[in-house]
């Protein structure tokens, strides 16, 4: 399945050079309520949630990706206002959990099974539905100064480099980082929509 991961022009070189991706921990994800969309008036079960995420954020983190990367939100929240890149990456769809949207907090009753775990560690509020996100869950292993990779892989195939519209990245910085395999072209704001789409005058990107 191909999906995108949108990141500033910094760690985009950084990625594409070490051919890896930092795996996001639980506790750093941007919205408070990961993890914590259930109903959680109760003071004992929301300590005991609370608890576990924490739990949860030592030795397990997720890669965030996009369904697509025309969206001009996800490249002005995630790519540093166009300046950085989107990365395409072909996936197996059962690495993959797709995020549901929801408009109310969840219910339970105070017992939470495996399954409504990743339930719960893939739903979020209706408004980030945007995003049309889909994520991988990963064990933290090899450390290296207190940050968690997943390397490029048979499992994680870049397939595309996607230069944002007001990137000063150029086609000779990304070209000796990537394979004659992988698709890297320039973005612009359409004409006629609210999308980004792919820059056809390739004499643009210098």
């Amino acid at each position: 399945m191909r999906v995108y991961h949108f990141v500033n022009e910094h760690f985009g070189l950084k990625d594409l050079k070490e051919k890896r991706l930092k795996i996001a921990r639980i506790m750093e994800l941007n919205d408070p309520f990961e993890f914590l969309g259930m109903e959680l008036s109760d003071p004992t079960f929301r300590k005991a949630m609370k608890d576990t995420k924490k739990a949860l954020s030592k030795n397990r983190g997720i890669l965030c990706f996009s369904k697509t990367w025309t969206n001009p939100v996800q490249w002005a929240h995630y790519a540093n206002n166009h300046k950085g890149v989107c990365l395409g990456f072909d996936i197996p769809s059962k690495n993959l959990t797709k995020v549901s949207y929801v408009k109310e907090r969840m219910s339970h009753n105070g017992k939470i099974s495996e399954d409504q775990m990743i339930q719960f560690l893939s739903t979020k509020f209706e408004h980030w539905s945007y995003e049309q996100e889909y994520r991988a869950f990963l064990s933290l292993q090899d450390e290296v100064d207190g940050i968690y990779y997943a390397d490029f892989s048979e499992s994680l195939k870049l397939k595309q480099v996607i230069i944002g519209t007001n990137s000063k990245i150029t086609r000779s910085q990304v070209a000796p980082l990537v394979d004659s395999s992988v698709e890297t072209f320039k973005a612009r704001a359409a004409f006629q929509s609210f999308k980004v789409v792919r820059n056809k005058n390739e004499d643009l990107w210098a």
